[in-house]
Order: C-alpha cells, then sequence, then structure tokens
C-alpha cells in the first residue's frame, strides 16, 4: 500500500467571481522511502496539492477525492492531527520560514518541546544532533546565531532540521532550491537523498526544475492545468515522455538546444483556474492537437508503470 495514496484530488476555493480551481484531478501514489517530484508550470497545482496534504488550504476551499489517503488514514479528516507529527513542510524560503528576531536554538526548542515531551538539556542535545544530520559543521554556533547570520544555504538547513524535529516521516519540499545557487542546491538535494537513505523518509518534491527531478527523484509526476497528465519512474519520464506537455518541457531545457540555437518555448498560457476545461487542456499549445482533443477527455496510455493521458496512439509518444 502506498504511503500516500492520492487519486482524483480537486481543490476548489469559492470566491465572489466564481469557483478558484486550484487543483482539478491530480492523482500520486508514493511509496515508502522514495523521492516523488511533482513538476509543472506555476500556476498548474503543485504547492496547493502539497498544502491541501498538510491541511493547510485557504478558509472555505473545498477537497474532493475518490481516495485522499495517507499510511491509510483519510487527509480530509485526519490532516491536522498528522501534520507536524508524521507530515513536516521545507518551505522554499527559509529566509521567511524562520523567525528574524528568534535565535536558531530557540527556534529549534519550540519545536521540539511541541512534539516530544524532553527536559531542557535533552532538548538542546538533540536540536545539536539534528543540525549536524544536515550537514551542518558546528552545530553550537548555528545554535546562537540568529537567521541573518546564516547564509541561504545553511537556512535551508535548519528549516530541514525544523522538519526532522517534529517526528515526521514524510516531507513535503516545496521548491527546496529555488532561493539557493546552483552549487549549494545540488547539496541540498544530495542531503535529501541521504536523509532518505539513512532515516527511512519519503518525500514528496514540488519543483519546476527538470534537472531536480533528474538528480534527486525516484518518480515523477507532471501536472497541467491542476491535473495529473503524465507519472512514472524518472527515467522513463525523461527518456520516453507520452505527454505532448512533458515533452514540450524538456525540449525548453538549456541543453536541449544546439550551442547558439534559439531556446525552444511553449507558446500560450495554461487555462485561467476559474474556466471550465473541455477535453485536453493542453490541446490549444499541442502542436499535435487534433479535433478529438478540444472536445473529449484523451486515455489514459500506459507502459508498466509509466502512464500519461493523450489521444494520440502510443506508437507517436
Amino acid at each position: 500500500m502506498p504511503l500516500l495514496d492520492v487519486r482524483n484530488l480537486s481543490v476548489s476555493i469559492p470566491t465572489p467571481d466564481g469557483d478558484v480551481h486550484a487543483v482539478r484531478a491530480v492523482s500520486l501514489e508514493i511509496e515508502r522511502g522514495e523521492i516523488h517530484g511533482v513538476i509543472g508550470e506555476s500556476g498548474c497545482g503543485k504547492t496547493m496539492t502539497g498544502m491541501a496534504t498538510l491541511g493547510l488550504v485557504p478558509k472555505g476551499a473545498r477537497i474532493d477525492a475518490d481516495r485522499f489517503h495517507f499510511d491509510g488514514e483519510d487527509l480530509r479528516d485526519h490532516a491536522a492531527r498528522l501534520r507536524g507529527r508524521r507530515i513536516g513542510l521545507i518551505s522554499q524560503d527559509p529566509a521567511a520560514a524562520l523567525n528574524p528576531v528568534l535565535c536558531i536554538a530557540r527556534q529549534l526548542d519550540d519545536v521540539i518541546r511541541a512534539h516530544r515531551d524532553l527536559p531542557r538539556q535533552a532538548r538542546r542535545a538533540e536540536a545539536a544532533s539534528l543540525l549536524a544530520a544536515t550537514g551542518l559543521a558546528d552545530p553550537d554556533k548555528v545554535l546562537k546565531s540568529y537567521p541573518h547570520q546564516l547564509s541561504g544555504g545553511m537556512q535551508q538547513r535548519v528549516v530541514i532540521a525544523q522538519a526532522l524535529a517534529t517526528g515526521a516521516d514524510f516531507l513535503i519540499a516545496d521548491e527546496p532550491t529555488t532561493a539557493l545557487d546552483v552549487s549549494v542546491g545540488a547539496q541540498v538535494l544530495a542531503l535529501l537523498r541521504g536523509l532518505v537513505r539513512d532515516r527511512g523518509l519519503t518525500v514528496l518534491m514540488i519543483t519546476h526544475d527538470m534537472d531536480v527531478i533528474a538528480e534527486a527523484c525516484d518518480r515523477a509526476t507532471v501536472l497541467y492545468a491542476g491535473r495529473s497528465v503524465e507519472t512514472g519512474p524518472v527515467g522513463a519520464v525523461l527518456q520516453s515522455p507520452g505527454h505532448p506537455y512533458t515533452r514540450a518541457l524538456l525540449s525548453a531545457l538549456p541543453d536541449a538546444a544546439p550551442h547558439g540555437a534559439r531556446l525552444a518555448a511553449i507558446d500560450g498560457a495554461i487555462p485561467p483556474p476559474r474556466s471550465a476545461i473541455t477535453g485536453c487542456a493542453f490541446a490549444p499549445r499541442c502542436p499535435q492537437a487534433m479535433t478529438v482533443c478540444s472536445v473529449t477527455t484523451p486515455p489514459e496510455r500506459d507502459r508498466a508503470t509509466h502512464r500519461w493521458l493523450c489521444h494520440l496512439p502510443e506508437d507517436a509518444a
């Protein structure tokens, strides 16, 4: 049984101008001990999927799903109880996630004290141990520091330590390398892979970067307009993508074009979240679109564990 089992998740937010369909039909199956990447353009529903898993959707939002389970428990009923205790969050902006007027020791102590009944000295030792586990060379010095005294990479490691301090075994990493330079981002990804290996963690990696998917993830799900359009092992998704949107994302990578050639781009834009969608949402931007694509929901195609939604026959993918 997958640790996280999501089938046809939708999140709708009512407004005076009509419902905002932040997530339309997302499905995820994440096994214990894997890093599962979720990728797509801004506005595809990646972060809202993560927030729904944590039970942190906007007030009044409606969550519907055929199945929305974490370790057998329905997240519609138990997300608040599981948040922190089993499910943790690594924010994409560590500077904003940390309180600028409190030292790191106080911030870690608050988290540990909220989740474990330990005396003060034991909490301090645990905080230092967690910082060491994230690769920080001088935990005692970091504990005495304030966020502004740390580099971006060090701040992100502190945020990861905070997530571990709750005792959570499932982490949602929301664009964890966006605020970091390339070399530091690579170190953070390596750290997460090490924590998965050494501590038995499971990670949902939210990203817009195909390089992050290739470097860090075991499986990946591609989202478009709030819907899962392709999912499978990373090697299959990157090397033999089935959905035209996945192929378009890969062709738009800088190293996909010959040196000096114009970079590929995906013309058009994602459908507005208030609009109704008939057929395939990507059809208006797809160079291979047929008449049926605009009127009929695409069927699921599959190669073993690699699945995607498309009207094109498999041999055209």
